[in-house]
């Protein structure tokens, strides 16, 4: 007999066992062959034949007095006949018993027994486990792979728990990963389950497939390792730059403030240069440790973004008059100009966006020995642009390419210039947080040109100012200044604006004006090169022209010209600017910048209006710090009181004090306790009633630290070494509030 004969018999005699097939698509249809082919007029003649029949049998049988039991059982036996006949009829086959197959259905289990068997040959070849267990999770049948791997030859009767396979639940119902000793060591294998009924005995069954994957989740299992074993090596790393951020800041808060202090005296011209190289030196390492910092920050992931509606005029003014006297230090100049299309309020991270421009302005104005340095800011289709363009030495294509990467600089200058490198690494990073990009366009001996582009965030409300294109419609005025982009971008802002200009640079272009100039409005004279105009513009003809003496912020202090009706700033704020022009403002505005590399002109630590008997408690535990706090704010007349840890800082303001402070100054780590854990607690009870403002020193710049201090309910966290001016005019600040102070 053929293999396939043999197979057709262990089929129909239901002695095969058949591979299971799942539950829901278990064949609910008569194993007779499926749909009949209908009753036709032979069938229904021979059905009523046979029925006659039959009934004619049983009168036969009564009439001839056959017991009734006998009569029954042989009309039963004939009825029998008569169903069969009828179910030939009906369906042209003959009526099989229990455990025989008919031919249609014997063909249909052959084809699928031949394609599970072909199946199992495959998955075994690709070493797979395939196992039969029933509901009682005995095994029913397993592989010859699964004997293999177990050890196990007869597993049948047996539970995989009693062999030893051991399951880790999955993520997944009826999936997982088991464990199995095997001759060849400690496998893992990735095991399935699925329900299925057996189609001869029509019992549930759970069919199981395995296949090794140990290479797998060992690599995975590698990763994960590695991975963790990154976070730590970050977190240890950045806990490192967090200490020695605070130990160096401490000393330079100490070397800076006492600059300051001593800037205060009276010094020569030969002290003031070495205090002013002492305090560059400072800054240089403040912004180096900054630069670490948020290195370390960016490479941990830990970086994000606070966007918030913001002037971004103010921003980039403030930032230009911060490097202006840098600038005029070298003779080069410095200037701004934002377009009126550019909304007044737009949605950023100002902080970081003020970290970036000022990287960039601070390398062009640090790079350029000739000309000047110009940011511009303008709309493009919903994209702010903002360049940043010098007149320096300009780069080679292959500085270009590699002036974005961490510790790089380029040209021979870079030797000169000092720095890690890593500002432009570090400013292209966070434009790409912005979701733009940083690109750089640069020529030898041409200049560079920055340009910074990205979509402030949707929530912006701003528009731009629909005045502001023609607030200077009625203005025309005449521009005296030195060849340069400051003049430049002073006469194109004022055209902007909606107004005429004209520039001259030389005493002959004003005599060739002296006929054409019947309209003019205003003058503006750079006081660099006023001396040459001083007898032309005496003689001239128009007494009734505004006149306006444009000065450095190192001149602002000097006595102006009698001949002048209003004074200008450079670098011109755009408003100052329009106020002047529109006869708004006659004398110098007061600066909201903090000039970066020299004291502002005309501040001192002295007596402030009003402060007569405002208490400041002062709690820092490092007695150089402690000292210049205590000098700046005694010598702006405030009664100034000292602790030097948290305990004493605790009992300074515990209930039932009877002098309590107007406000307090605290230094974020001291000993007594940890300053995240003290702070908040001692803000909770500052809020009881008493409100009294906390400012926070911190050696932690990272933005976490300020925002836990700020949402306990610190009045401000300044970073250390914290400027006196912006500390007392911060306190000035919170008094005004408080209505300590006139404001």
């Amino acid at each position: 007999m053929s293999e396939l004969a043999r197979l057709r018999e262990k089929v129909s005699d239901g002695l095969a066992a058949t591979p299971a097939q799942p539950a829901d698509r278990v064949d609910t249809t008569s194993h007779h062959g499926g749909a009949g082919r209908g009753i036709d007029a032979r069938s229904i003649t021979l059905y009523v034949a046979a029925s006659l029949s039959v009934g004619a049998f049983s009168a036969a049988l009564i009439a001839l007095a056959v017991p009734y039991a006998v009569t029954v059982a042989l009309a039963s036996f004939f009825g029998a006949v008569l169903v069969g006949l009828l179910y030939y009829a009906m369906f042209g086959q003959s009526f099989q018993y229990p455990g025989k197959l008919p031919a249609d259905d014997l063909d249909v289990r052959l084809r699928q027994t031949q394609n599970r068997s072909l199946i199992a040959e495959i998955q075994e070849a690709m070493g797979d486990i395939i196992v039969i267990r029933n509901m009682d999770r005995r095994i029913v049948e397993a592989n010859a792979v699964f004997r293999e791997v177990t050890g196990c030859s007869a597993p049948e009767g047996l539970s995989c728990e009693e062999i030893g396979i051991a399951f880790r639940p999955g993520d997944k119902a009826h999936a997982y990963d088991v464990e199995i000793a095997t001759p060849f060591g400690q496998r893992i294998f990735s095991w399935h389950d699925v329900v299925t009924r057996d189609l001869a005995s029509s019992r549930l069954l759970i069919s199981s497939i395995a296949r090794d994957v140990t290479e797998e989740r060992l690599a995975l299992g590698e990763r994960e390792n590695a991975r963790l074993r990154a976070e730590k090596a970050d977190a240890e790393k950045a806990r490192l730059l967090a200490t020695v951020s605070h130990e160096i800041r401490l000393p330079l808060s100490g070397m800076l403030g006492m600059n300051h202090l001593l800037s205060q005296t009276k010094l020569n011209e030969e002290q003031r240069n070495y205090l002013d190289g002492m305090k560059q030196s400072g800054q240089s390492l403040v912004q180096l440790v900054e630069d670490l910092l948020d290195y370390s920050t960016m490479e941990a992931g830990r970086f994000k973004l606070n966007p918030r509606a913001e002037n971004l005029r103010r921003l980039i003014e403030s930032i230009v008059e911060m490097l202006a006297h840098r600038a005029h230090e070298k003779g080069i100049e410095i200037t701004s100009f934002v377009t009126p299309d550019v909304p007044d309020y737009l949605d950023f991270d100002p902080a970081r966006l003020r970290q970036v421009l000022f990287n960039l302005l601070g390398n062009a104005v640090k790079f350029t020995q000739v000309g000047g340095v110009i940011i511009r800011a303008r709309m493009v289709e919903g994209e702010l642009h903002i360049t940043v363009e010098d007149t320096g030495p300009g780069m080679s294509q292959a500085d270009q390419a590699r002036i974005f990467g961490e510790f790089e600089q380029a040209g021979p200058m870079s030797q000169q210039s000092g720095g890690t490198g890593l500002g432009l690494a570090i400013s292209a990073r966070i434009v790409r947080e912005f979701g733009g990009s940083l690109t750089v366009f640069s020529r030898k001996g041409e200049g560079s040109t920055f340009k910074l582009a990205f979509r402030p965030g949707s929530s912006s409300t701003g528009t731009p100012d629909p005045d502001r294109h023609h607030c200077l419609q009625h203005t025309n005025v005449l521009l005296i200044a030195p060849r340069g982009v400051a003049a430049t971008v002073t006469m194109e802002a004022i055209k902007a604006f909606g107004g005429k200009c004209a520039l001259i640079h030389e005493p002959e272009d004003l005599e060739r004006l002296h006929g054409t100039a019947a309209d003019l409005t205003d003058i503006i004279v750079d006081r660099r090169i006023s001396p040459l105009f001083r007898d032309a513009l005496r003689d001239w003809p128009q007494q009734n022209v505004r006149r306006t003496l444009l000065v450095s912020p190192e001149e602002r202090a000097s006595t102006m010209h009698a001949s002048f009706d209003a004074w200008l700033i450079r670098p011109l704020r755009e408003k100052s600017l329009i106020d002047v022009l529109c006869g708004r403002l006659r004398g110098i505005e007061r600066r909201d910048a903090i000039n970066d590399n020299h004291p502002d002109v005309g501040f001192s630590s002295r007596v402030t209006e009003g402060v007569s008997g405002i208490d400041i408690l002062v709690a820092e535990d490092d007695a150089v710090n402690a000292r210049i706090i205590r000098a700046v704010l005694e010598k702006s007349g405030y009664i100034v009181r000292g602790v030097d840890d948290f305990q004493a800082l605790q009992q300074a303001v515990a209930p039932g004090t009877t002098r309590l402070p107007h406000l307090i100054i605290s230094d974020l780590n001291m000993p007594g306790g940890e300053g995240l854990e003290v702070l908040p607690e001692l803000l909770g009870t500052l809020k009881g009633g008493r409100n009294i403002p906390l400012i926070v020193l911190s050696g932690d710049a990272s933005v976490e630290t300020a925002e836990i201090l700020l949402n306990a309910g610190a009045a401000k966290v300044l970073t250390k070494p914290a400027d006196p001016r912006r500390l007392v005019e911060e306190i000035r600040r919170l008094l005004e509030a408080k209505r300590l102070l006139p404001s």
